[in-house]
C-alpha cells in the first residue's frame, strides 16, 4: 500500500526575469512504512521535493496524494489540518518558536490537535526529550541551546504527535557521530513498531544506511532508484 504518491510533480520559481525549475516532473511511490533518502547534489530539488509532499508548498503542476487524499485538491484549511495529524517535519533551521521553552515546542503540535489532556501532552514531550538527551534543558528556550540540542528538539517535536509520516531535511547535519545514530535508532524503532514512514533529504552516509530504499534526484528529475 502507497501512502504517498507523486504524479507529473513540477515546481517553478521565478528568479528575476528567469524561471528556476525545481522538480522538473516527478513520478514517485512511497509504500507505507517505508525509510527513504532522497539524496542528489545541493540544488538538485531534494529540499523542494520534501517540501511538496509535505504541503508546505504547491505544485506548478501535477499532484501529490497522501494515502487516497489528492492534497493538492483541498483547501487552505483541510490541508493544514492533514498536516497537523498526519506528518511531522524536521527542518535544517529547526523553526523552534524563540519564546517557548523546548518543552513547550514539543507540545506545541499536540496542543493544536485539541483531543490530548495537558497531563498526557506533558508526559509525551518530556519523555521525548529525554529520548533524545535533552531532559536537563527542558526549559531552556532556543537561544540558551547548542545547533545540536535545537536539532534534537525539533526532531521530538516532530514525532510527538505520532505522525505517519516524517520529513527530515538533513535530520544529522548538526548533531556528532553519536547522537545521530542513536536518533535514528529510535526513528527506526518507531518505524518498526508503528510503521512510521520516514523520508530523509541527505548527504550523510550513516543516515543511507537506515534507508530501506534510495532515490536520487539531479536536476529535479529522478535520476535512479535503488
Amino acid at each position: 500500500m502507497n501512502i504517498i504518491e507523486t504524479t507529473g510533480l513540477v515546481k517553478d520559481y521565478p528568479l528575476g526575469k528567469t524561471t528556476v525549475h525545481a522538480v522538473r516532473g516527478i513520478d514517485l511511490a512511497i509504500a507505507k512504512g517505508d525509510i527513504l533518502s532522497i539524496i542528489g547534489p545541493s540544488g538538485s530539488g531534494k529540499t523542494t521535493l520534501l517540501n511538496l509532499i509535505g504541503c508546505i508548498d504547491t505544485p506548478t503542476a501535477g499532484r501529490v496524494k497522501i494515502g487516497d487524499t489528492d492534497v493538492t485538491a483541498l483547501d487552505d484549511r483541510r490541508v493544514t489540518d492533514l498536516r497537523l495529524h498526519r506528518i511531522g517535519f524536521i527542518f535544517q533551521t529547526f523553526n523552534l518558536i524563540p519564546v517557548l521553552t523546548a518543552l513547550e515546542n514539543v507540545e506545541f503540535p499536540m496542543l493544536l490537535m485539541k483531543h490530548h489532556s495537558r497531563a498526557e501532552i506533558r508526559r509525551r514531550a518530556q519523555q521525548l526529550l529525554e529520548d533524545v538527551g535533552l531532559a536537563e534543558y527542558v526549559q531552556h528556550r532556543p537561544a540558551e541551546l547548542s545547533g545540536g540540542q535545537r536539532q534534537r528538539v525539533a526532531i521530538a517535536r516532530a514525532l510527538v504527535t505520532d505522525p505517519d509520516i516524517v520529513l527530515a531535511d538533513e535530520p544529522t547535519a548538526n548533531l556528532d557521530s553519536v547522537t545521530g545514530a542513536s536518533i535514528l535508532d529510535a526513528m527506526r524503532e518507531m518505524n518498526a513498531k508503528q510503521q512510521t514512514t520516514f523520508i530523509f533529504s541527505t548527504h550523510d552516509a550513516n543516515v543511507l544506511k537506515y534507508a530501506k530504499n534510495i532515490v536520487k534526484i539531479k536536476d529535479g528529475l529522478i535520476a535512479r532508484e535503488a
